[in-house]
């Protein structure tokens, strides 16, 4: 089986090196597919269905922030944002709008493929052994447990899905807007403020290692080991 992805890249010469190598490692895995401007890659998407894509930040006619905005109405496809823009305050907005990863230019082809393989079995399924341990705490996702010092420990759906993506991004600061998103969905309209009220039990629940959670003042919280 062969995974589509769409590469929205205006630069041609790097569109022809990721393709030419994502094509030659994944012998023939990958079905790269490519648009150079925003309203191109905004059509494709459009008229066809993705596994992931990679998605420049700055493209002419509409940019990549755009675009991810967009897709995210309607879709969970993974996203990876492929940007010159290395200030904190891009990235969180990128999260924010709900991309999964970044890679920064000039960034390693091998890192870019490792992290669109690791997206794309995440998203599909395919890691059912995966186990995500970090400090104390041990996530077993399809296992659906959480272990803290090997004891396992009971959370509530809404608390361990925050707890999820806090593992999922460990050490990343995740905004209380993308954890209300992603825990309560886009049409959710209480305040964010639930979610300091659900990290506060959660951190209850997981004893000592609730101190794990870091708090970003005015921006959200983080997981640490």
């Amino acid at each position: 089986m062969a995974y589509r992805i769409l590469l929205v890249e205006d630069d041609a010469e790097l569109r022809e090196i990721i393709t030419d190598y994502f094509m030659d490692k994944s012998e023939g895995a990958f079905n790269i597919e490519s648009a150079k401007t925003g309203d191109e890659g905004l059509d494709k998407i459009v008229e066809n269905e993705y596994d992931l894509v990679l998605l420049d930040v700055m493209l002419p006619e509409v940019d990549g922030f755009t675009i991810c905005k967009e897709l995210r109405k309607d879709s969970d496809v993974p996203i990876i944002f492929i940007t010159a823009k290395h200030n904190e305050q891009n990235r969180l907005y990128g999260y924010n709008l709900g991309c999964d990863d970044y890679v920064s230019k000039p960034f390693s082809l091998a890192e870019l493929y490792a992290k669109v393989m690791a997206l794309i079995r995440r998203s599909k399924g395919l890691i059912r052994d995966e186990v995500m341990t970090l400090g104390k705490i041990r996530l077993e996702p399809f296992r659906y447990t959480v272990y803290v010092d090997e004891v396992e420990v009971t959370l509530r759906p809404k608390e361990y899905a925050i707890l999820k993506i806090l593992m999922e991004n460990h050490y990343k600061v995740m905004s209380r807007e993308i954890l209300l998103i992603r825990v309560w969905g886009y049409d959710f309209e209480g305040n964010e403020r639930i979610i300091d009220n659900h990290i506060k039990k959660l951190r209850k629940s997981l004893g000592e290692a609730g101190s794990q959670i870091k708090t970003v003042i005015k921006v959200g919280y983080k997981l640490e080991g």
